[in-house]
């Protein structure tokens, strides 16, 4: 069958682009209607009409995302403006930061020169500049192409949340009877799974990324928003977006002195320690049982395959993958244990 299905790749192809084309914005569409659907729904249960909820709530997002590009727009573009015209200065002032250490005796001995280790890390920097910006200008790319289609992200977010509750119920007919049951469990267990992520992780990297502001403003740390910024686009990504996140804000701080990246990583040590034994235990519970290897594979694999876009979409794939097949599972327990009875 997969030798076969090879041969006819001329008629999968097409489904393939189009479910390459429908993909990021049907994962977009999925993400806002997970973090909306708790506010229309506490306005539906308070007797408002649905479809006027919903608006409400757009026009509410709309006026908070104008406020804020009002009062933070303009102070990240200076930063980011800032940042683009001293990246030679600040490159240079890496390779100083180096050779200073270097001159120290006991760091000395083990490095074979003294030029070695600042060629050696002023390389790694510059690789890792020109990788950033890579990576950027193909973000900024493909999302120059989602533009053409994001029109239809707030269409498709509305008929979800208008629509949404109702699926199970079309779906279940097509079910046998004796399974609708399970089938029900099934998929309130994965509506579940997905709402509770996907709102504990906006939560959660929210509140660490105000914490993460909070801490650079408060040692006078240049860029603190756009780092804080970098932070929270990393932190979306489970386990190792903390330390990816990390590495921008210890070099930046690196460049004005050892002492000031001593200082952020005891920041980023501190608000780390705090969000996972305070505030991710509360908001995730025992919800996101995934061991933190399995995440790291899944991670890696997700990236490889579809981008940024497989390591944000990953995890929930498995968990409703994994919840399927738990259920499948037990299905065919119990149909053993009948027929032992029987």
């Amino acid at each position: 069958m997969i030798y076969l299905t090879t041969k006819i790749s001329f008629l999968l192809n097409p489904i393939l682009r189009m479910i390459h084309i429908l993909l990021l914005p049907v994962l977009i569409s999925g993400f806002f209607y997970y973090a909306l659907r708790p506010i229309v729904d506490y306005f539906s249960d308070r007797k408002v009409i649905r479809s006027v909820a919903i608006l409400f709530v757009y026009f509410v997002a709309a006026a908070l995302i104008s406020l804020l590009g009002i009062v933070i727009w303009p102070l990240l573009q200076d930063q980011v403006t800032t940042l683009m015209n001293n990246l030679p200065q600040l490159i240079e002032g890496f390779r100083n930061q180096i050779d200073q250490i270097q001159q120290n005796r006991f760091l000395s001995m083990f490095g074979s020169s003294q030029s070695d280790w600042s060629n050696r890390l002023s390389g790694y920097l510059d690789n890792g500049v020109k990788t950033a910006a890579d990576y950027i200008s193909q973000s900024l790319l493909a999302f120059t192409n989602f533009v053409v289609i994001a029109a239809t992200v707030p269409i498709i977010v509305y008929y979800m949340l208008k629509e949404g509750a109702k699926l199970p119920l079309k779906l279940l007919p097509f079910i046998p009877k004796k399974y609708r049951a399970d089938c029900k469990s099934m998929l309130s267990e994965m509506d579940n799974a997905l709402s509770g992520y996907i709102l504990g992780r906006v939560i959660v990297t929210s509140i660490l990324t105000a914490m993460l502001y909070i801490g650079f403003l408060l040692i006078h740390l240049p860029y603190s928003l756009l780092l804080a910024v970098i932070s929270f686009v990393f932190n979306l990504i489970p386990y190792i977006g903390q330390f990816l996140g990390a590495i921008p804000c210890l070099i930046v701080a690196f460049i004005v002195s050892p002492a000031k990246a001593l200082w952020v990583a005891g920041i980023i040590v501190v608000i780390q320690n705090v969000e996972g034994n305070l505030i991710a235990p509360h908001v995730y519970g025992k919800r996101l049982d995934i061991h933190p290897l399995t995440a790291v594979l899944l991670l890696l694999i997700g990236g490889d395959i579809l981008g940024i876009v497989g390591i944000l979409a990953v995890i929930p794939i498995y968990m409703i993958l994994k919840i399927f097949v738990r259920h499948l599972y037990q299905l065919f327990l119990e149909k053993k244990v009948e027929e032992l009875v029987e």
